[in-house]
């Protein structure tokens, strides 16, 4: 291994091994040298502009990842929060993704995103950031994500929305306040209070 190919590896390892075009750049690779990595089967592209060791681990949750890696300051939400979250048997068939209104809308061919736009305490409340194959993953808590789907229940359906209250209720360290700060957040608490109630 030329003292190039290792230099750029190990800066890949040093960021966890996925890196977009811009931070790579930004280090100091060049795009020559980054699809050089990839014809050796050192890299791989993920998808547009965005490179990971090939000597990782496989991806646990690839479109997470992805579009983590490319909208870094979205937030995973509704149902891919809930799924993410072990709280709904609902599948996503995309990526739910919240970003702040008036931001520029991301540009990904795949995975499939649904976008959702929030502004306020409704975007910047209950953001958790878990590391994801060692990528931060921007997703919202268990309450808020259940709160959403209150605000959206019209949109998911209000059965999605129970089924996720009766799987946080049922979850070990539950705190109702913050549930019902959560709901406040996105102007549902009176919608929610009473499906809560029956639970107590």
């Amino acid at each position: 291994m030329s003292p190039a190919t290792w230099k750029a590896t190990q800066l890949f390892r040093h960021a966890g091994g996925t890196l977009r075009m811009p931070e790579a750049l930004e280090l100091g690779l060049s795009r020559w040298m980054l699809y050089s990595l990839v014809d050796r089967g050192i890299l791989e592209r993920i998808s547009r502009g965005v490179y990971r060791l090939v000597e990782l681990p496989p991806v646990g949750n690839p479109d997470l990842v992805i579009v983590s890696t490319r909208v870094p300051r979205g937030v995973i939400c509704l149902i891919s929060a809930l799924a993410y979250h072990d709280l709904t048997t609902e599948v996503p068939h995309a990526v739910h993704l919240a970003i702040e209104r008036g931001s520029e809308p991301p540009r990904i061919e795949h995975p499939p995103v649904r976008l959702y736009r929030f502004s306020g305490r409704a975007f910047s409340s209950g953001i958790q950031v878990h590391h994801v194959d060692g990528v931060p993953v921007r997703v919202y808590s268990p309450a808020k994500s259940v709160a959403d789907c209150f605000k959206y229940r019209n949109k998911l359906g209000l059965d999605v929305a129970l089924e996720a209250l009766r799987g946080w209720r049922a979850r070990k360290g539950a705190k109702v306040e913050e549930l019902l700060a959560e709901a406040r957040a996105c102007r549902v608490d009176k919608v929610i209070r009473p499906y809560l109630e029956a639970l107590l």
